[in-house]
């Protein structure tokens, strides 16, 4: 047996490396998409274990390879929606990879901190292609880590925007959310919208729904104007959201049919078809597909989560510990560690 080395890298150590850094961020996921495009994934079918129907309390297994990085890994995350009304997060999860020349494994890294960065940074990505000419005013329902995630790379990318509004079951959960960022950018005006989702919609250039919705929140009447909408959770708006949409752009439609957001429950009762879906995200980087062509045109943007984006990023994670010397190098095994013999019950 040869000797095996495991790195530990924590969540502390993660946000210490993208620290100032969110071009980083979104530069990893449309270097995902490329190595997609370029046939260097191997993208096996996620396993969900699905404990409550009616909250969706779940823990997802989601595999992926990178091969010319000869990398391999999965990510281990939980998703309990039921933990909101507790406070508590409800997204937890982490990471594995393994290198693919003796198939050891390399790296344990925090896939909670990720998870989070990699969902915003997608649909901010997609915003690059989908987002009206001028970013001025965003709604987001949901005031949790999430939503703050989306807030801040969405501010990054759009320096213009003058106005945020919050939207949240709870005003203090809001108010939370404000007092998190009033002082960091001064030059935003941040609204409290008291759960009112029309007030946090209507007229925004875009709007998010950072939230672990069963049932819908974001309401067709709420959206006022072309903008661009993105879903990030589950089933969080009424059908009419979609059927007022000019585009219909998924991270990779392939997978959202066959999951249990908005999109997937209207194309299961034959109200969504394939050729309703304009774009998958990565032929709008390709260039393959145009992104949005007015300011007119209301967008609607669906992603559910692809594997080799996560395992993109614990590679990228990997990397970067090891060049800054960071993460915790724990044995797994050694030559002649285990004395089997001791093993052995005496007088056996």
């Amino acid at each position: 047996m040869s000797n095996i080395s495991i790195k530990i890298i924590s969540q502390e150590e993660v946000a210490e490396m993208f620290k100032g850094n969110a071009d980083a961020i979104c530069g990893i996921i449309e270097d995902s998409f490329r190595k997609y495009l370029d046939g260097d994934i191997i993208m096996p079918d996620k396993i969900s274990q699905i404990f409550d129907e009616a909250t969706q309390n779940r823990i997802n297994c989601m595999p992926a390879s990178l091969i010319n990085e000869k990398i391999y890994g999965m990510k281990w995350v939980s998703v309990f929606p039921s933990n909101a009304p507790k406070g508590v997060q409800n997204v937890t999860g982490i990471m594995l990879i393994s290198e693919l020349e003796t198939g050891f494994p390399v790296a344990v890294i925090d896939g909670t901190l990720s998870t989070k960065m990699r969902t915003a940074a997608v649909g901010c990505t997609a915003a690059k292609y989908l987002a009206p000419s001028k970013v001025e005013k965003i709604g987001i329902i949901g005031a949790g880590e999430e939503a703050r995630m989306h807030f801040t790379l969405l501010k990054h990318l759009f320096p213009s925007i003058k106005e945020c509004r919050v939207c949240s079951l709870n005003t203090e959960i809001e108010q939370g959310f404000i007092d998190k960022f009033k002082d960091i950018v001064p030059d935003v005006k941040f609204v409290t919208c008291d759960n009112n989702s029309h007030l946090c919609a209507s007229g925004a250039d875009i709007i998010v729904t950072a939230i672990s919705a069963q049932s819908p929140v974001l309401k067709a009447t709420d959206i006022t104007k072309g903008g661009l909408y993105i879903h990030v959770g589950g089933w969080e708006d009424e059908y009419g959201v979609a059927q007022k949409a000019d585009k219909i752009v998924c991270d990779e439609w392939e997978v959202v049919k066959h999951r249990s957001q908005t999109l997937c429950r209207m194309y299961k009762e034959d109200l969504l078809h394939d050729e309703d879906i304009h774009a998958n995200l990565s032929e709008l980087i390709a260039g393959t597909k145009v992104g949005r062509e007015n300011d007119d045109e209301f967008i609607y943007f669906n992603s559910v989560g692809l594997s080799y984006i996560d395992i993109n990023f614990a590679n990228y994670i990997y990397e970067e510990a090891k060049r800054r010397g960071l993460g915790k190098d724990v044995a797994l095994a050694e030559n002649n560690l285990v004395d089997y013999a001791s093993l052995i019950k005496s007088g056996t």
